[in-house]
């Protein structure tokens, strides 16, 4: 038996009847239904709420993994309903960094190409390259990738043009004082 819809567009008593019987459905997936808790918007805060408590009691597992396969969508639904700070937010980041090393470390995990560390994604809407798949280690992973610790290409270069450009107001300034005196 098959869903046949977005899971995104199901309501209420349909998350409901879809987590009791995910068996059943050959199409169900599990990263979409947590994903799609946080985009629907017929569902209420409180209604996003129990979803995710039901959700993350019948896939305990994989909401634990889901730190390291999707650490946005796990911090999203974390923080659902809460108000918090940015330093909540950046406790909760560091927090997700050391638990994504620990669950690497016990699945015997040495790479990341999975969930959103395999795919391109420089933050550009206009990115021809956007949701590419890339090999681990390479140009486009190394500087595109989203995640936590990822480099962010544009400020290496932006820095590194800064760097370029005081190095050249100090020669011009060396040189402007070498000629008058």
């Amino acid at each position: 038996m098959k869903i046949g819809r977005k899971l995104n567009t199901l309501s209420y008593k349909e998350y409901l009847h879809l987590l009791k019987n995910y068996s059943r459905f050959t199409d169900f997936n599990s990263l979409g239904l947590f994903r799609s808790i946080l985009e629907n918007e017929k569902l209420t805060l409180e209604q996003q709420l129990e979803i995710r408590d039901a959700a993350t009691k019948t896939f305990p597992k994989f909401f634990t993994f889901l730190q390291v396969k999707d650490p946005w969508t796990f911090r999203k639904l974390s923080l659902l309903g809460q108000d918090f700070t940015v330093a909540d937010e950046d406790r909760l980041r560091d927090i997700i960094e050391v638990n994504q090393q620990n669950i690497l470390a016990k699945k015997r995990i040495s790479h990341r190409n999975f969930g959103v560390y395999s795919k391109h994604c420089c933050g550009y809407d206009t990115c021809f390259m956007d949701d590419l798949m890339t090999k681990q280690n390479s140009f486009i992973s190394e500087y595109g990738m989203p995640g936590i610790g990822a480099k962010n290409h544009n400020a290496v270069l932006k820095s590194e043009r800064r760097k370029q450009e005081r190095k050249k107001k100090r020669q011009l300034i060396q040189t402007d004082l070498a000629q008058s005196l």
